[in-house]
């Protein structure tokens, strides 16, 4: 598979839940639609909160992984 090009990087690995999300919210708004945040992060509870703060907000996940113990996320902007 393809890596994906992320537009912007979002390290939020050590960081528990909500400052995941809330660094999204806020990443997501210094973006042009179309364009896509890769989000690192280590708490599980991402796993769940990532997709739900996608569905509730028009984004789209585009895809996610695990990788060397983080939460790897791929998140377009909607319009």
């Amino acid at each position: 598979m393809a890596q994906l090009s992320a537009d912007l990087m979002l390290d939020c690995r050590g960081l528990a839940c909500p400052v995941p999300i809330l660094k999204l919210s806020k990443a997501i708004t210094q973006i042009q639609a179309g364009q896509i945040i890769e989000l690192s992060a280590t708490d599980s509870g991402s796993r769940d909160d990532v997709p739900a703060f996608c569905q509730r907000t028009g984004n789209a996940l585009v895809s996610t992984r695990e990788e060397g113990g983080a939460f790897i996320f791929y998140v377009r902007k909607g319009p």
